[in-house]
């Protein structure tokens, strides 16, 4: 611009220059040419030709209007920039993003996002950062932050690829070998069934178990003098241990059904019988304790029949063996009939290739860290193998049987203790081997993966909820003072919102005092599974609420100890220890550690303590009791007071206790007494066959003969709970 205004300037100034000297040639040229006219025209031309030229004004209006225009011509442009630099910004948005992609596609920080959703429906209080945002919520940020929104397809999440680990397909028949068979040993808890074991592979497992029930999954390989090997699961009976019974039968190839000859068919032994059929396995049934005088095995076969299992006297294809566990009688036969069952079946595995398995049992040992106890079901399981089990892999360091021997290879039906776990996988999980390091992780990874996708699927599902939840709270709420004037309805919505603040505080209060934290641990994965499935049935959350903190596989930690304290809560130890230093800890903080060997005594102490938190009952009990002979009234100033002749039946009254009044067995009053009189004398206590008369509390109650007076005594009690987990 600084350029063309020179220009304009200079050409101006040659103008003015040129217009002077054109004047001064015109004035010469007049000035010769007056000279030859007559004098008449000097004046007016002089005028005419000498009029001075305003040279500098029209300069500078000039160069001013030039300005102006060259001004506002190269305004349009800078205007025309400064709208396109104000335009809405595009952020490009997708359906399910999280606060987080949200804010980083706004290039703004999360704090923005929460500033934006305040008063809006949604529940800020809920939202995270990796929180998924409805569509709703998505349009209501960027519409207040100035923003246009474009729905990009592209930022949906791509289609991993699958990296899972599976199963070989079938091996061809011809690479089969035979293999022992698989049997679990089921039945009702205390029917004899670890006894049986143990006299088959003559030890004392039963010996070793506390209070005599078997409490986790046991797996022995035992070897018959034929030179036969059969592999035994030995499974709880305890109703507790439904789950444990229900994966025994899942890997299992026979079922032994223990029934006690004495005892008849029970609540686990049905149980037991419907696992076997949903695993469509098939049932040899041993009836034990068939050395008692009141055995009666006949009497447990015809019950078996309700259940469809049928014995081969009944014409069934269930083979019955009448034993006795403790003094060894016909075991043999129990085995033979096992493995003529196991040749018909013709069970066979291939021994070749990776290993599939399946994880009877899994705990932490101090030395050894996480271990698993296993069946291995194909291929050979040898030490440097990488296993996949959930979302847990190991690399095997160690591997060992029942009894703790070290083992080098493991076959199909062979149970084995597994280490060089990484993390502790689930009891029931698969086992499956891969060729290295990094395929496992890569497995892992994608089996974590897919549970976050599941995850995420139900969260959306959740927060949608939640947010139709509280959209429908809005529009009432709106609706509730749309006719109101705003300076009644700012009124309203703050009186409104102190009540509910102190109703929340209020309910606070009260959940805190009416809820009982527990913590879990477990010595191994099935035993923390059948307590957290007894904890899955405790339905009397309206008494008082079971909030369960922490779960977990070990002995109790120092963790656990600052979880309890900071939640007011109790530790819950089966079958685990407790260091010095640990025990020192949790009494200096007043946390409650209870320790238990035996699932059923766990409950009930599970029971008492909740049955501690709840509001104490207040129980009557009858001191005396009186009726009532006469009725009269007395004169007390210029008040008629009723009174009541009474004769005492039971007991004795004392003045100084609560009375109630009945008539026709109904109660119509309660309170205290006035007076209490023998003849003219007033007393404190009356008692059996003494006359008295006595007055209310209350003056407008009238006395009727026949009426009964009870003297009585509020005592409180501790309620219990309602829960029953069934057994």
């Amino acid at each position: 611009m600084n350029q063309k205004l020179l220009k304009l300037e200079n050409l101006l100034r040659f103008h003015t220059i040129y217009r002077q000297l054109h004047s001064l040639c015109q004035r010469r040229a007049l000035r010769q040419w007056s000279h030859g006219f007559s004098s008449a025209y000097p004046v007016w031309t002089a005028q005419l030709y000498a009029w001075p030229w305003p040279t500098e004004m029209l300069t500078g209006a000039a160069l001013s209007q030039y300005r102006f225009l060259v001004t506002k011509k190269e305004e349009r442009p800078q205007k025309s920039q400064l709208s396109s630099t104000k335009s809405k910004k595009v952020v490009e948005v997708w359906i399910g993003m999280t606060v987080e992609e949200l804010a980083r596609a706004m290039e703004k920080n999360t704090d923005y996002i929460y500033e934006a959703l305040l008063n809006t429906a949604i529940d800020i209080d809920s939202l995270e950062a990796d929180s998924h945002l409805d569509e709703v919520w998505i349009k209501e940020v960027i519409m207040k932050a100035g923003m246009k929104l474009k729905w990009s397809k592209l930022k949906q999440d791509k289609v991993k690829k699958n990296k899972d680990a599976v199963r070989r397909p079938q091996a061809d028949p011809a690479l089969l070998t035979p293999r022992s068979p698989i049997v679990t040993i089921m039945g009702h808890v205390d029917h004899g069934k670890t006894t049986l074991l143990d006299k088959l592979r003559k030890t004392q497992v039963a010996a070793m178990e506390v209070g005599g029930i078997t409490q986790h999954i046991g797996a022995f390989l035992v070897s018959l003098p034929s030179g036969e090997k059969i592999t035994f699961l030995d499974t709880p009976g305890h109703a507790a241990f439904s789950a444990m019974r229900a994966r025994g039968a899942q890997v299992t190839d026979i079922v032994i059904l223990v029934v006690a000859a004495d005892d008849g068919v029970m609540k686990q032994t049905v149980e037991s019988i419907q696992h076997a059929k949903d695993a469509q396995v098939p049932i040899v049934l041993a009836i034990n304790k068939c050395d008692k005088a009141e055995a009666d095995p006949e009497r447990v076969k015809k019950e078996l029949l309700a259940y469809d299992v049928v014995c081969e006297d009944y014409g069934g294809d269930v083979q019955a063996v009448p034993v006795s566990a403790l003094t060894g009688n016909n075991l043999m036969a129990l085995a033979e009939a096992t493995i003529a069952l196991a040749e018909i079946l013709e069970l066979k595995a291939d021994p070749n290739g990776p290993v599939e398995g399946t994880v009877i049992e899994s705990f932490t040992d101090k030395g050894r860290g996480p271990v698993t106890t296993a069946i291995i079901q194909r291929g050979t399981l040898r030490k440097g193998c990488v296993l996949v089990a959930g979302n847990c892999w190991a690399k095997v360091r160690l591997m060992f049987d029942e009894n703790g021997k070290t083992i080098h290879e493991a076959h199909p039906s062979m149970p084995v203790g597994i280490t060089g776990w990484r993390d502790l996988p689930s009891a029931g999980e698969e086992i499956l081997e891969v060729e290295s390091e990094p395929r496992a992780r890569e497995v892992v990874d994608w089996r974590k993966y897919e549970q976050e996708q599941e995850k995420g699927k139900e969260d959306v599902k959740i927060i949608e909820e939640k947010r139709k939840e509280h959209q429908e709270a809005y529009q009432k709420a709106r609706e509730k003072y749309s006719n109101v004037q705003w300076k009644k309805r700012s009124l309203l919505q703050y009186l409104e919102m102190k009540e509910q603040t102190s109703l929340k505080r209020k309910e606070e209060m009260e959940r805190d005092s009416n809820v009982l934290p527990v913590i879990i641990k477990g010595d191994v994965d099935g035993s923390v599974e059948a307590i957290l499935n007894i904890i899955d049935t405790y339905d009397a959350s309206h008494e008082c609420e079971l909030e369960l903190v922490h779960f977990g596989v070990g002995d109790i930690s120092a963790n656990d100890v600052n979880l309890a304290e900071t939640f007011n809560g109790v530790i819950y130890g089966f079958n685990v220890n407790v260091g010095k230093v640990i025990q020192e800890s949790a009494a200096k903080k007043g946390v409650k550690m209870k320790l238990h060997k035996i699932i059923y005594r766990l409950v009930e102490d599970l029971q008492e303590e909740l049955s501690s938190r709840l509001p104490c009952a207040v129980e009557e009990h009858p001191v005396g009791e009186a009726s009532i002979l006469a009725t009269f009234s007395i004169t007390e100033g210029k008040k008629k007071v009723p009174v009541a002749g009474c004769r005492v039946q039971k007991g004795q009254l004392e003045k100084q206790k609560k009375f109630k009044l009945t008539r026709d067995g109904h109660v119509i009053w309660k309170g205290s007494l006035t007076s209490l009189k023998h003849h003219k004398d007033d007393i404190s206590i009356v008692k059996t066959g003494m006359d008295c008369g006595l007055s209310l509390d209350e003056e407008n109650m009238e006395f009727k003969v026949g009426d009964r007076i009870v003297c009585y005594e509020e005592k409180q009690i501790q309620a219990k709970t309602s829960w029953d987990p069934g057994f």
